[in-house]
């Protein structure tokens, strides 16, 4: 079943919207009425979205919710998914896969910051750039992403996979300052450019194929190692946290 979901011309669109209740398993069965919130105000979905819904379904995994219109302000949707796939065709707002265990989320412009936050399974796949804090525990958390995967085929913001406990982040290009940092686990994997990554780790696996820009003195040289088809150098630490991460890295300069 296809659910075609089209955001209505709003007044104000730069408002955000709040609509955790947009997952794939709110859409099985019989058809209910659901609601969003615009700041204090309490909305039917209907308000925001032309919904039409192409068939039956009967699980979770037969339903795809397929967003168009300017969504750049709609936060929360896909969170504590469990099943099923969204489809983004324009930008997101903030939080889009919170919490989620299950099923894919593709989003085919760019996502605004904490993208897949403490998500415990699933595939978020990201066309275009990401914000800050992609994979990352929110404020006061201890742990980030536990499981699952986020690609983000553009650059990502700052904090990328901050505090990240398990699953895999690739981000294809650049990604800002500190990611990876307080890392206990999982891979966390940049092609491109990034600076002072994985302070404060403790655990997990940190690949940069780019160049790392004010490399942290905590990290202890291990030499080179052949990863692949390139030729990285081989960090371990972070030693003032007694850590247990790796680091590989291609090419890194350190704080002047």
């Amino acid at each position: 079943m296809r659910v075609i979901m089209e955001v209505r011309e709003r007044h104000r669109p730069n408002l955000p919207i709040e609509a955790e209740c947009i997952v794939p398993k709110n859409f099985v069965g019989p058809e209910r009425t659901f609601y969003v919130w615009k700041g204090n105000k309490k909305l039917e979905l209907r308000d925001v979205f032309r919904i039409r819904r192409d068939g039956h379904a009967n699980s979770v995994d037969k339903v795809e919710i397929i967003i168009r219109g300017d969504s750049s302000h709609i936060k929360r949707i896909g969170e504590y998914m469990d099943g099923g796939k969204i489809t983004i065709e324009g930008d997101i707002g903030m939080h889009c896969g919170n919490f989620m265990s299950d099923g894919v989320i593709e989003i085919r412009g760019n996502a605004d910051s904490w993208l897949g936050r403490e998500m415990n399974g699933g595939t978020i796949i990201c066309h275009g750039n990401a914000g800050d804090y992609a994979g990352s525990g929110y404020r006061g958390e201890k742990h980030g992403m536990k499981g699952g995967t986020i690609e983000i085929m553009g650059d990502a913001g700052d904090f990328a996979g901050e505090t990240l406990a398990g699953g895999e982040i690739i981000i294809h290009g650049d990604a800002g300052d500190m990611p990876g940092v307080d890392m206990k686990d999982g891979t966390l994997v940049i092609k491109g450019d990034c600076s002072r990554p994985c302070g404060n780790m403790t655990g997990g696996t940190c690949t940069v194929l780019g160049t790392v820009h004010d490399m942290l003195p905590t990290f202890r040289n291990e030499g080179t190692q052949q990863r692949g088809d390139q030729v990285l150098t081989r960090f371990t630490g972070d030693h003032i946290s007694r850590g247990l991460g790796t680091l590989y890295i291609n090419k890194f300069k350190y704080i002047d």
